[in-house]
């Protein structure tokens, strides 16, 4: 909390005199949001913290107890499987760091390149055997490594001195790992290692197509654009599933409140499809081991400031998002909120 603190004290003295325009780029949450001259180059880092609590089945939060006496379990004609859930998650934190590179060869082509860092905690509780409501204890896995790398070109197809329209193309390359294991607590109070569920997992496991198209608008000292976005899993992976298509739909507006500062709003609409197969090494009484437990919509709300350096090189943000609608194929955990900070330097 106090690096947050830090960092928008930091954002608001950079605005307060200044002689370059804040206001070139969209909100930090969104990616691939503008292009580059010919011979450009622009390093970038991001930290993104989520979390997420409270589980919700369809609109309507749901308690733990009423999972574990009313949701069947998938796994139940299977030996040794209960007919309802025995474990739920309760919160999970997630924590991205995110190293990009964009290069602009020519005018019309701009080609960018992204890894990430990814740490995963999930909190669940264990109920007593194979019916009832009794709990039987509390347990925490965790999760961390690189995840998929990102590779995409933006394609320049309409610029005038107030609108800008490029296309997003790339792929995404499975580097994050798809068998994580950890250790759980079963309903039987053992505690064996077992591959975790999917939500834990660092990548997809498959090679993943990135389409998507943008425009922003600029008029004095008013900012706003939309964008488009969709990863659409190419394959099954190695585990013989694939995680579902994701489609996300964002439309900002940004303020300049000074020749240094600037501040944003944005929309964010996104659909996430289910699972499709499944991991055979991922079986147990738990709803995020569920393939058919994985999509839903979400709509978002978010808010920034961005701020840029006089020496015309270096661009700060940070951004602050809180779902407004959730609608989840549950039980599922939802979102609470989540923060990221990034920074952009043009060497």
């Amino acid at each position: 909390m106090k690096f947050l603190i830090a960092a928008l004290l930091a954002i608001f003295a950079y605005g307060l005199n200044a002689d370059i325009d804040p206001d070139s780029h969209g909100p930090v949450g969104v990616m691939g949001d503008h292009y580059h001259k010919a011979g450009e180059i622009m390093l970038s880092y991001r930290f993104m913290l989520m979390s997420m609590r409270d589980n919700l089945n369809g609109k309507k939060i749901i308690s733990p107890e009423t999972i574990v006496t009313s949701i069947p379990n998938t796994f139940s004609s299977l030996p040794m499987m209960p007919a309802k859930l025995r474990v739920t998650p309760t919160k999970m934190n997630m924590q991205m760091h995110m190293l990009g590179m964009m290069y602009a060869p020519n005018d019309r082509v701009t080609v960018m390149g992204m890894v990430n860092q990814i740490t995963n905690k999930m909190s669940h509780i264990t109920f007593a055997g194979p019916a009832g409501a009794t709990m039987l204890g509390n347990f925490e896995t965790k999760t961390s490594g690189f995840g998929d790398i990102n590779l995409s070109g933006l394609f320049k197809i309409h610029e005038t001195a107030q609108s800008r329209w490029h296309i997003n193309a790339g792929l995404s390359i499975p580097t994050g790992s798809i068998d994580k294991k950890g250790s759980i607590l079963t309903p039987m109070n053992t505690r064996p290692l077992v591959r975790l569920p999917y939500p834990m997992q660092l990548g997809s496991g498959t090679f993943d197509l990135i389409m998507g198209l943008t425009n922003a608008r600029k008029w004095e000292t008013w900012g706003w654009g939309s964008q488009w976005m969709s990863v659409m899993r190419l394959n099954k992976n190695t585990e013989d599933y694939s995680l579902g298509n994701q489609h996300k739909f964002n439309t900002w507006l940004s303020y300049q409140l000074s020749d240094r500062l600037s501040a944003s709003t944005r929309v964010e609409l996104i659909h996430q499809s289910d699972i499709k197969g499944r991991d055979q090494m991922i079986i147990a009484p738990v709803q995020t081991a569920d393939p058919d437990r994985q999509g839903g919509q979400r709509l978002n709300i978010a808010v920034g400031l961005n701020a840029v350096l006089p020496d015309k090189r270096l661009r700060m943000a940070i951004e602050i998002l809180a779902p407004s609608f959730q609608k989840l194929n549950g039980p599922q955990l939802s979102t609470d909120w989540s923060i990221t900070l990034g920074t952009q330097f043009i060497p």
